[in-house]
């Protein structure tokens, strides 16, 4: 081992980079690339920089598990982060097992049709590292679903929805739009439908999937006053939420810059564009709540950075920072109203703003790449037609998530049941759904 050490310190920086991003065993000359099963070329780069933003979208989870346990009460918080646990673990191996496949896989012109399990391939494929990558988006999609039903779902119940997520209905929307990265080829992005990371097709649909699950489970015990005024019930612990936001903020540099899968200049160019528009989120989200409700809400300003990441990532790749700016702007002025809105108007119990900062500003996301694309929006000469296809990817990704999961939710309601007793809830899902307790001692009642 001493020996080897040395011999590395001596070698010149080419050949170093060589041996270290040479697999053990392969050979000398002729390597450096993985193909994928359509003959395509990898760079090992690109393989190192695809499976690092898997690690910082992986990161993510923590992030969405303390910024829901944060906006939530105590007596939830172990119920939280069991089910942040369990949509990655649960959609990992649906994901793999079919979703994958029908996403990405030989198209039939609805859905994929191979690569299920990824049978059949060697060890030395593209396919292992793009897997990694869509698996955190699967779960990324998967659990947004969870903070707007939070506070009084069944935990079997979030198992099962979560499967059926992974498995089928973010798989099969991902392929009209994504299908082309690999075998497949969807008929939105044969239209030219734009989402580069995914403001439409994993939030969205996450998005809209909470919505329908909010509206089948009805608001938390207390929310709404007998007349219709809506109450507000306080998260347990704000500096939590806030951690989470930053941890989110973080991964999403992975999240917009991975979506490259391969190692170039556009990373730079992705990473400022996703910032900026974070930034101007949270700083107008907190202005117009100030101007709103005479403070400037902390809870608003943090929401106001997601609004502003959800909005970037359909266009982050073909903006301009100033378009950047403006998108993350409208997104961070949205959310507040949309929560507004969604909870005096809609009358739709959702803890955390999960519909408002992931179904709308991915919505408005999605339809700024027809307004603001430098080679294809409206502002910079490119018509309407591309505003066109956008909003049509819109308008099917709403129809397709919040139906099936208007279904879904349904289903599971008439059958194994999806919201917790009355005296459950009342309780808290920690004490009735896990036999335990986050805070030991802190709660009213207890497992003793």
């Amino acid at each position: 081992m001493k020996t080897t050490i040395m011999a590395l310190r001596i070698l010149p920086p080419a050949a170093l980079a060589a041996v270290l991003l040479t697999p053990a065993g392969a050979a000398a000359a002729g390597d450096g690339v993985v193909t994928d099963t359509l003959g395509g070329e990898h760079s090992y780069a690109d393989v190192l920089w695809t499976c690092l933003a898997a690690f910082l979208v992986f990161f993510m989870q923590p992030g969405f598990a303390m910024v829901e346990s944060g906006f939530t009460r105590a007596k939830n918080a172990v119920n939280i982060l069991m089910k942040n646990l369990m949509d990655f673990s649960v959609g990992t191996i649906a994901f793999f097992v079919l979703g994958f496949g029908l996403m990405f896989g030989r198209s039939n012109g609805v859905f994929g049709t191979t690569l299920f399990a990824l049978s059949g391939l060697g060890d030395s494929t593209w396919e292992y590292s793009f897997l990694i990558f869509q698996t955190v988006f699967a779960a990324t999609a998967a659990t947004i679903v969870s903070g707007a039903m939070a506070e009084r779902t069944k935990f079997t119940a979030y198992l099962a929805y979560s499967f059926v997520i992974t498995l089928f209905i973010y798989p099969v929307f991902g392929s009209w739009a994504w299908g082309g990265l690999l075998q497949g080829g969807g008929w939105l992005e044969n239209m030219g439908f734009m989402d580069f990371a995914g403001s439409t097709v994993v939030h969205s649909v996450g998005g809209w999937l909470a919505l329908a699950g909010a509206v089948v489970l009805g608001a938390r015990i207390g929310k709404y006053s007998p007349d219709g005024r809506p109450r507000a019930i306080m998260g347990h612990n704000l500096p939590l939420a806030a951690l989470g936001v930053f941890i989110l903020w973080f991964g999403w540099f992975g999240f917009n810059a991975g979506s490259t899968t391969a190692v170039g200049p556009d990373i730079g160019y992705i990473a400022v564009t996703t910032n900026i528009a974070a930034a101007a989120g949270a700083v107008v989200a907190m202005f117009t709540a100030w101007a709103m409700f005479g403070k400037p809400d902390a809870s608003m300003a943090l929401n106001g950075a997601l609004a502003g990441l959800v909005g970037i990532t359909a266009g982050c790749d073909g903006v301009s920072p100033l378009g950047a700016l403006f998108i993350g702007a409208v997104a961070g002025a949205l959310v507040v109203l949309s929560v507004t809105a969604i909870d005096r108007v809609l009358k739709v119990d959702d803890p955390v703003g999960a519909v408002s900062v992931h179904g709308v500003c991915g919505a408005w996301g999605t339809l700024a790449v027809g307004l603001f694309n430098t080679e294809a929006g409206l502002f910079y000469g490119g018509g309407v037609a591309q505003l066109g296809v956008q909003a049509l990817g819109v308008v099917v990704a709403f129809g397709w998530a919040f139906g099936l999961g208007l279904v879904l939710f349904f289903a599971l309601s008439k059958t194994i049941g999806l919201r917790v007793s009355r005296e459950e809830e009342f309780r808290g899902l920690d004490i009735g759904e896990h036999g335990m307790e986050a805070y030991s001692g802190f709660q009213v009642f207890t497992t003793q």
